[in-house]
């Protein structure tokens, strides 16, 4: 299905603003949900807390405790999904955000209101992705972070409109500087989705499979946040408020009770770049990724 101006008709869109109020638990809770252990304490008790930099991506897909209320995430991109029906074929094909200060651990309450801002043609057949900004600020009207997203949808592409720009992330052919073994457990999915991401796709055995899966399968930024946690641990051990960007692709899907495998490669004194992978048959989860310091 050919939607002529497709981009014209899209970009600028904005979902209505919206709140999210957040205490120690909820960040204690989203360092479980993607695998924080014993050694981890930083992120999970409150007596010397700090919130993972990647805390602040939960406003793109969340639902919980989130006003106005909303029982399924419900981006900007999601525009395009009732623009283009019937369609039920969509992905989140990358995601990108850029730290500006820390997350204040204790409590707290993110504003956002989430906008498109490109949308890009893959090509009759081949399908469009639409691009959402979402920043997130605190009560003082402080920017904490910036999200970027890009969904892809199957339908709608041939409208016309510019290419995806390619990444300029190339992972090098050389061993990794860091590699670092981990486990997606049985309820990974269960666990992340208490943090806000009610999607039916990761929890729902029929209806992921009317999507297309032979399962519930993991929520891309619960891996989002895997990674994270071990930038942090190798990178800057101790200090996740030096963080100031992380990006990656996501590029294959994930099931839960899956052993996996985050590398590094230090590409400069305050940049490095990475890779998430299925351990046990070498799939690669996110590619190209990227993670910047101070």
């Amino acid at each position: 299905m050919i939607i002529q101006n497709l981009d014209k008709k899209l970009i600028g869109l904005k979902m209505e603003p919206r709140t999210l109020e957040y205490n120690w638990r909820d960040v204690a809770l989203y360092a479980l949900a993607v695998g924080a252990g014993s050694d981890d304490l930083m992120y999970t008790y409150e007596k010397n807390l700090k919130a993972l930099p990647t805390f602040g991506t939960i406003p793109y897909w969340g639902t919980v405790n989130v006003r106005p209320r909303q029982w399924m995430p419900r981006p900007a991109s999601m525009f395009a999904d009732e623009l283009i029906k019937p369609t039920i074929s969509f992905l989140n094909m990358d995601h990108e955000i850029i730290f500006h200060r820390p997350i204040d651990p204790i409590k707290g309450t993110f504003q956002w209101q989430d906008e498109i801002t490109d949308v890009y043609d893959r090509g009759e057949g081949k399908g469009a992705v639409v691009k959402t900004k979402c920043v997130v600020r605190d009560e003082a009207g402080r920017d904490i972070c910036t999200n970027f997203s890009t969904t892809f949808f199957h339908e709608a592409g041939g409208f016309g409109g510019r290419p995806m720009p390619k990444s300029s992330v190339m992972i090098p052919e050389r061993a990794p500087d860091f590699e670092m073994n981990d486990i997606i457990s049985p309820v990974q999915n269960l666990l992340y989705r208490l943090t806000g991401d009610t999607n039916l796709v990761h929890v729902d055995p029929e209806y992921a499979k009317k999507m297309g899966f032979e399962k519930p399968f993991m929520q891309g930024l619960c891996s989002f946040g895997f990674c994270c946690r071990h930038l942090v641990a190798k990178l800057i051990p101790g200090e996740p408020e030096r963080a100031r960007r992380m990006a990656a692709q996501m590029t294959a899907v994930l099931y839960p009770d899956t052993a996996v495998k985050i590398q590094i490669w230090k590409i400069s004194e305050n940049v490095a770049y990475f890779r998430f992978l299925n351990a046990e048959n070498g799939d690669i989860i996110l590619n190209r990724g990227i993670f910047e310091y101070q």
